[in-house]
């Protein structure tokens, strides 16, 4: 507005075009526009109008900005909660680039940056960041070279309860229209001990259906499944109580030229791959199901067992995160 002003005022007093597009650095033909527009709608017609065009959008380097922000969660970028929503990254992207989007175009934009939608989980506020990055950086080494000396199964083990009374998951309905699933209402599971092998895929695992785990049904599991290999065994598992039992630290150190064991650091369930395994089980063959007997559940679970066995190179696939370690 100041150049416009300028500008007209300099062909009032005479000047030349060209010096005066020189002076301002500007071209004569907005110097001939002005003119015009200030002879046929007076001062309103200096006033400056919004371009033509489509509005501003990102660019390539605010796109990668943005996607850090995004990364590094609410909180850093001032904004309360854990998770992000549509409403508070419209906001995000007009306050840090002046860009307005409107906030059902941000899910489109963010699928295009390599987003998804997706569900949260929770994390233990209490995990030993310390010890969890002791156990990548110098357990699960020492454990690869120990089974390469060995020649050894590196079995990775824990327990599931599929329960009797039901399990849902998403599906399709019209809308309107809550899906119903029939279900027993018995407050009873069928309990299982479970062992995979990060070399071979091997699935080894025995069901329990008389009351709760406990230390002496974990050590009948343990024999069983060193009856049925001459290997020896590196056992990798969780810190549960009847784990570390004193009867189960006796057996240990009975089963010591057989057997090594290891504890994942407390409250790190993803460094375990069986957890995933336990979680396609229920997914492929427990969700949506209906139980009426106990043996209903029970024959449903073992037929699912049996059929995992099968699939060696599904079971070796839930080791990425560990395979990329060794890589590493």
């Amino acid at each position: 507005m100041v150049k416009r002003i300028l500008a007209v005022l300099a062909v009032s007093d005479g000047i030349r075009y060209s010096v005066i597009a020189t002076n301002l650095k500007i071209c004569e033909e907005s110097i001939r526009l002005w003119v015009n527009a200030l002879l046929l709608k007076g001062v309103e017609g200096l006033k400056s109008k919004k371009g033509p065009g489509r509005p501003p959008r990102l660019t390539k380097t605010q796109r990668k900005e943005l996607d850090k922000l995004i990364t590094e969660g609410p909180a850093k970028a001032g904004f309360p909660g854990a998770c992000w929503r549509s409403p508070m990254i419209q906001v995000l992207i007009f306050e840090r680039f002046g860009v307005n989007y409107s906030v059902y175009y941000i899910s489109q934009l963010l699928k295009n940056m390599g987003f998804s939608y997706q569900k949260a989980k929770f994390v233990a506020d209490h995990k030993d960041a310390e010890k969890r990055q002791e156990w990548l950086q110098e357990k699960w080494p020492e454990i690869l070279a120990l089974a390469r000396e060995k020649h050894a199964y590196i079995l990775f083990g824990d327990e599931v309860s599929f329960p009797q009374w039901g399990s849902l998951t998403y599906t399709w309905a019209k809308r309107g229209q809550q899906p119903v699933v029939k279900t027993s209402g018995t407050r009873r599971g069928y309990k299982v001990f479970g062992l995979i092998d990060y070399f071979s895929g091997r699935f080894f695992c025995k069901g329990h259906d008389k009351g709760r785990l406990n230390s002496e049904s974990y050590e009948a599991f343990l024999t069983e499944v060193l009856s049925k290999t001459r290997k020896h065994i590196i056992l990798i598992q969780d810190g549960a109580r009847y784990h570390t039992s004193k009867a189960m630290r006796r057996f240990f150190d009975e089963k010591a030229h057989r057997l090594t064991v290891y504890n994942l650091p407390s409250y790190s369930p993803d460094y375990n791959p069986i957890e995933k395994l336990w979680k396609k089980i229920k997914e492929k063959e427990i969700h949506l199901h209906y139980f009426p007997t106990f043996d209903c559940l029970k024959n449903k679970v073992e037929e699912a067992l049996l059929h995992f066995k099968d699939l060696q190179n599904e079971v070796l696939s839930l080791f990425g995160f560990y395979n990329n370690l060794a890589e590493v």
